[in-house]
């Protein structure tokens, strides 16, 4: 039986960035850093603990599976042409890299695709992922575009509830 995914799509121009700024706000006082890959550094260092966060918050998809290699990964997500670090949202606990927001480059198509948002379980309920896409919704401008897509398999209730609040909306692409 195929899989009926959640399609979600969000127009940024719509974003009541203030509604939501209370999120990256509280995420600043309680010490959680937002940055980017891109300001970070893109380095293989950075590449490789992106891929260890990424593995470890995507244990949570349903019916998720094995999660590719470090290989695979990077020839899937990096090596790409939708590649693009300033896309990457990242949070950090002093050090820690607890949380990221990947988002790709599709603007020959007219939208950025939020690839994955996670964070890893002992830093959730505080807001963080909400602050994240918050603060990764400038990416669409920076490619140009204010259509912002999404997907998500239909068990991942808590995903899709977040991007609803953020104002996302079922969508057919």
């Amino acid at each position: 039986m195929a899989i009926e995914w959640i399609r979600l799509q969000l127009d940024s121009t719509d974003f009541d960035l203030a509604r939501f700024r209370p999120y990256v706000d509280k995420c600043r006082t309680s010490g959680i850093r937002l940055t980017t890959l891109s300001e970070l550094g893109d380095t293989p260092e950075n590449r490789r603990a992106l891929y260890e966060l990424n593995k470890e918050c995507s244990a949570d998809i349903p019916e998720r599976g094995e999660f590719h290699t470090f290989d695979e990964y990077h020839r899937l997500r990096i090596d790409v042409p939708s590649y693009d670090p300033r896309g990457v949202v990242l949070a950090l606990d002093g050090e820690e890299w607890i949380g990221m927001a990947a988002t790709s480059d599709h603007r020959g198509s007219g939208y950025v695709f939020n690839e994955m948002t996670g964070v890893r379980a002992g830093h959730r309920g505080r807001g963080v992922s909400i602050a994240m896409k918050t603060f990764g919704i400038g990416f669409a401008g920076l490619c140009g575009v204010s259509t912002i897509r999404t997907l998500h398999h239909p068990a991942n209730t808590p995903a899709i509830a977040m991007n609803r609040t953020l104002g996302y909306v079922d969508a057919d692409w």
